[in-house]
């Protein structure tokens, strides 16, 4: 029971790590939601130029 702190200290370790990681990735993926919206926006812009002429 000596080595508990040691246990405690290295799960707090991964799960600060694996949180930072979720946060990296939710990040990232919102920016990516970002990016497809505005693609989606000027590609339908596009169809939209070219149903007119």
């Amino acid at each position: 029971m000596d080595n508990l702190s040691y246990l405690f200290a290295a799960y707090s370790i991964i799960f600060a790590a694996v949180a930072l990681y979720v946060i990296f990735l939710w990040r990232r993926q919102t920016l990516l939601d970002s990016r497809l919206r505005s693609l989606e926006t000027q590609l339908s812009e596009i169809r939209d130029g070219l149903a007119k002429s």
